[in-house]
């Protein structure tokens, strides 16, 4: 019997590569060792048989209206990342136009470069190997592997740091200074005056539009970074340390914010808000900001009003006009004209508030300030309509 009769008999590459154990039994070393040669060769054929036939199919779905869809659909994803209340590519102030500015320019230079790229990959893979010139393609590996990414990344070096000495340049004298405080997991708010008091709230900044503010930057428990993408970059709140940051709002709405620097347990839900009012808007808002609190009236926000003495609130809060004057958390004296509560985490409403007051460590984990959800429903709706009730 000779070699290929095992193979014709053998059949199909499956049913070949099931009887090779059994032909190396059979026949003699030699002819088993060429048979699985073959059955090598063959299984390689078939192998690359497939992948071109993968191409191909891989090929028409990359035609027509297909990739137009495709483009579409990847783009419409890709841009809408690019709007939002926290969104770097929406800038809303001098410093982030700069930041969107410099990511656009480091986004087309490197897709030109990257089709280049591709572009001379697919080149080499169809050209021949006879036809290689050893001198022009050492030509390529120097200009497109050395020179041109040299002169590339020279070029956006210069560019963003051109930009860098307005970007942390300090406020002209006698503009806005605002003091943020990092806490654990909050940010107190210190409006500085020029007659030298200062104006205390918590986890909510306002600016006006048009006007340079100087942010003094602090912390005196761990590492955490102010951010406020729409706005400006992120600067770093160290420990032992004052750090600036110079916002220059160009137009007005709601901006998020976040800490930007791990800092405990609580770091992902430690945000706030920025609003940018109009100037006059602003200035009497900041004027109503250092009066005493107003409460509400009602019943119920009276019945508050004592329970938040009687409870031991007054020992953590301040709220200016009543005998609460702790200072270990957020100032409350209008805490009812915020647009959050928690530090960003939760819409501010009186339900919202309740939520808080009955269930803080579940809300916001590790927080210091204790739960009392010990309290009855209806002493929780009191308190939560004081807080409310503080404009």
């Amino acid at each position: 019997m000779g070699f290929a009769d095992p193979r014709r008999r053998a059949g199909s590459l499956p049913r070949r590569a099931a009887c090779a154990t059994t032909v190396a039994q059979t026949f003699p070393p030699s002819r088993a060792h060429r048979f699985r040669r073959a059955l090598r060769r063959d299984l390689a054929e078939a192998l690359a048989k497939a992948g071109r036939s993968a191409l191909r199919a891989a090929g028409s779905l990359c035609q027509g209206r297909k990739v137009a869809a495709l483009a579409m659909l990847v783009g419409a994803i890709w841009l809408a990342g690019c709007e939002g209340v926290q969104s770097s590519l929406a800038p809303a102030g001098r410093e982030a136009e700069r930041v969107a500015l410099l990511f656009w320019w480091m986004t087309g230079v490197g897709l030109v470069v990257w089709v280049l790229v591709i572009a001379l990959a697919l080149h080499v893979v169809r050209l021949r190997a006879d036809r290689q010139d050893r001198r022009r393609n050492n030509l390529l590996i120097i200009g497109g592997g050395v020179v041109v990414p040299t002169v590339v990344l020279t070029v956006l070096l210069v560019f963003g740091l051109a930009m860098l000495p307005e970007t942390v340049g300090r406020a002209p004298e006698g503009s806005l200074q605002i003091q943020v405080i990092g806490e654990q997991w909050w940010w107190r708010v210190r409006y500085l005056r020029p007659d030298g008091s200062a104006v205390v709230l918590a986890n909510e900044i306002r600016l006006p539009v048009g006007e340079p503010v100087q942010l003094r930057l602090e912390s005196d428990n761990v590492i955490h970074s102010f951010w406020v993408p729409s706005l400006a970059g992120k600067m770093d709140m160290i420990p032992g340390r004052i750090t600036w940051l110079t916002l220059r709002p160009t137009a007005t709405g709601i901006f998020r914010g976040a800490c930007a620097e791990y800092c405990g347990t609580s770091h992902a839900l430690m945000a706030f808000y920025v609003e940018v009012m109009e100037a006059d808007a602003f200035r009497r808002w900041l004027e109503h900001q250092a009066l005493p609190a107003v409460r509400a009236g009602g019943s119920l926000a009276q019945r508050g009003g004592d329970l938040f003495l009687a409870t031991g609130c007054a020992a953590c809060h301040t709220v200016r006009g009543t005998p609460a004057d702790g200072v270990i958390g957020p100032d409350l004296t209008h805490a009812g004209g915020r647009l959050s509560v928690g530090a960003g985490i939760l819409r501010r409403d009186p339900d919202a508030i309740r939520r808080w007051i009955a269930e803080t460590e579940r809300i916001k984990p590790g927080v210091h300030m204790p739960a009392f959800g010990m309290l009855p429903g209806d002493e929780l709706r009191a308190l939560a309509a004081y807080v409310e009730g503080l404009k």
